[in-house]
């Protein structure tokens, strides 16, 4: 680890915090319809889309409602997607590869990743999805599965800040306005920042180049014998890169145009590129903090919130940046401490996977943020990591995509653990718990523990299975504990809406497409459900006045509290099959053993 390691992650964390505030409070206004500079433009174009659609949006939803209307939007446009991905080879625009229609298991998971605002990649996009499929299958997906989020977010503040009301407000109204007025503008000029950086932006047909020097390519022939082909040129992938990357960070998406990701140069050009994508992946998760401040009346309890992620976020980083900075006792004979040269300290430790450009403390930086959040890019390679390295990201989506979160859905997941931290706190001092005036009762309880069991029960009863089956460890590259930790990694990053992976793992078999699809679909829906009926019963309740025995949520107590929670439902839900993992991997390597 070194000092310009640590300035880097400070200067990151520095730009997040000051964005939270304006941006905050800006999606405040525009979820309460109140005015905002860009009415004049868009105005109109939310006035059209209610009279084409028919949405009175003065007309509110219950819970169930707002529930249903969500179902049926994310059920429609899953099914739009399958079409474009099985029907691309039919469709002549922006196809200049003729590239065939996509495999039915493989699109039906795309789609489901991709309404889930997932994103798991079983493929190698730049080889299998047409521009046509890429950009409006899929980046129009990565809009409209970041909005529904930001949506269900609002949904449950309001259940929070209203008081004897049945409603919740208008899923229409709330999806229409987070994608005109938040996504769409900030990506616009996201997308320009990225191509003034090198990102490139085009429909063109991919180009061919000549190699330098004929590379030997041996592969295996259909007798079983090598055959070994000299290969003199190199086909380079084009397409409209820079707009899809800018949603893919914005909203907490993750799926890459090129299969190597943030990695590739053309995602991802200059180090200040990957930082204004680090950045932008906490942008509005770490502004929904003061929307709920804003919108509930108590900001101090929108920092509290705050702070409890940054801390969350910080203890990761420390952890994977020291764990990839430790040099690999299997190496020997190799140097791989921090030595200095001249002026300039050069880093050692755990390169493999691992951009240069980038090195060891971007590339643990990028990681913890992207499973934080829910997102799921790559600058580096997680399955090259040391085996505690490799247990952050991991545990960072265990925690629920409530680190800053996915887009909406770091909001209400985090606020389901604030229920359960305020009964909790309430338990301790022998009082009903209260939560900024509202009684927290057993309904409440209930609901919320039923969301946070549904995630490990898919998570767990998903990787058991496959742990046990020849369908499942057929795909797994490393046996022993690493190849029990592709495989949580796996259905880990299916449940928790995250779409990173542990790349050793071969995903693209009938096995794993079909049971990722469901886990992804099981770790978005079914947890919503509950999270929508805490908010619909929260705004039924009277505002109880403030006494003696009040809980402050506005308080360094409460959020020390709230991570403690966060960290013992976690441990005792987890680390059991982290043990399994890469904690046993870490101690086996210690020892010197390996598997291969």
């Amino acid at each position: 680890m070194t000092a310009n390691g640590w300035l880097q992650i400070g200067v990151f964390f520095v730009l997040v915090l000051a964005l939270a505030k304006p941006m905050g409070l800006y999606m405040a206004q525009v979820y309460e319809r109140k005015k905002t500079w860009l009415d004049p433009v868009l105005g109109p174009v939310e006035k059209l889309l209610y009279k084409l659609t028919g949405v009175n949006p003065d007309e509110e939803m219950r819970w169930t409602q707002y529930g249903l209307a969500m179902l049926v939007f994310s059920c429609a446009t899953m099914l739009l997607t399958y079409a474009v991905e099985r029907l691309q080879h039919w469709i002549p625009l922006w196809n200049p590869q003729h590239l065939a229609a996509v495999e039915p298991y493989l699109a039906w998971s795309t789609a489901a990743s991709f309404t889930t605002n997932t994103n798991w990649q079983a493929y190698v996009p730049e080889t299998t999805m047409s521009y046509l499929t890429q950009a409006f299958g899929l980046a129009t997906h990565n809009f409209w599965s970041a909005a529904v989020g930001m949506a269900l977010a609002i949904a449950f503040i309001r259940g929070i800040a209203r008081h004897e009301s049945k409603t919740l407000g208008n899923f229409w109204v709330d999806l229409t306005r987070g994608t005109l007025w938040v996504l769409l503008p900030i990506c616009i000029v996201y997308a320009l920042a990225l191509v003034s950086q090198g990102a490139i932006q085009n429909f063109k047909p991919y180009d061919t180049a000549t190699l330098v020097e004929p590379q030997s390519v041996t592969t295996t022939g259909t007798d079983g014998k090598p055959v070994t082909t000299t290969v003199t040129t190199q086909t380079i992938a084009q397409g409209p890169l820079a707009s899809q990357e800018a949603i893919k960070m914005l909203g907490t998406n993750g799926g890459g145009f090129m299969n190597a990701n943030s990695s590739h140069p053309y995602e991802n050009p200059t180090p200040l590129s990957n930082l204004m994508e680090m950045v932008s992946i906490f942008a509005i998760g770490g502004g929904l903090c003061l929307t709920l401040g804003k919108m509930t009346g108590s900001e101090k309890h929108g920092w509290a919130v705050f702070a409890a992620m940054s801390i969350l976020w910080f203890a990761g980083v420390a952890t994977c940046y020291w764990a990839e900075s430790q040099p690999n006792p299997l190496l020997h004979g190799v140097d791989q401490h921090i030595t200095q040269t001249g002026t300039a300290t050069q880093s050692g430790g755990n390169m493999e996977g691992k951009e240069v450009r980038f090195g060891l403390a971007n590339s643990a930086l990028f990681a913890t943020v992207t499973t934080d959040a829910s997102c799921g890019a790559v600058n580096s390679m997680h399955d090259s990591f040391m085996p505690l390295g490799g247990m952050v990201p991991l545990a960072n989506i265990m925690a629920g995509e409530i680190i800053f979160g996915g887009v909406g859905a770091g909001m209400y997941g985090m606020l389901i653990f604030v229920v359960v931290t305020v009964f909790i706190a309430g338990l301790m001092v022998g009082r009903t718990p209260e939560y900024l005036g509202k009684k927290i009762e057993a309904y409440d309880v209930q609901l919320s523990m039923l969301y946070l069991l549904i995630f490990p029960l898919i998570i767990l009863g998903f990787a058991a299975v496959s742990a046990l089956l020849p369908a499942g460890l057929s795909s797994i590259s490393n046996k022993g504990p690493h190849g029990l930790s592709q495989i949580l990694y796996a259905f880990t990053s299916a449940v928790g809406n995250n779409g990173s992976a542990f790349a050793g793992l071969n995903a693209n078999t009938h096995w794993y497409l079909m049971t990722q699809g469901i886990a992804m679909l099981g770790g978005r829906f079914l947890m919503i459900v509950p999270m929508l009926a805490v908010a619909g019963n929260l705004a039924t309740k009277k505002i109880a006045p403030p006494s003696l025995g009040t809980f402050p949520v506005n308080s360094t107590l409460f959020t020390v509290l709230l991570v403690g929670v966060i960290l013992i439902v976690g441990a005792l839900t987890f680390f059991p099959a982290l043990s399994l993992g890469p904690i046993l991997e870490h101690l086996l390597l210690r020892s010197g053993i390996s598997f291969s």
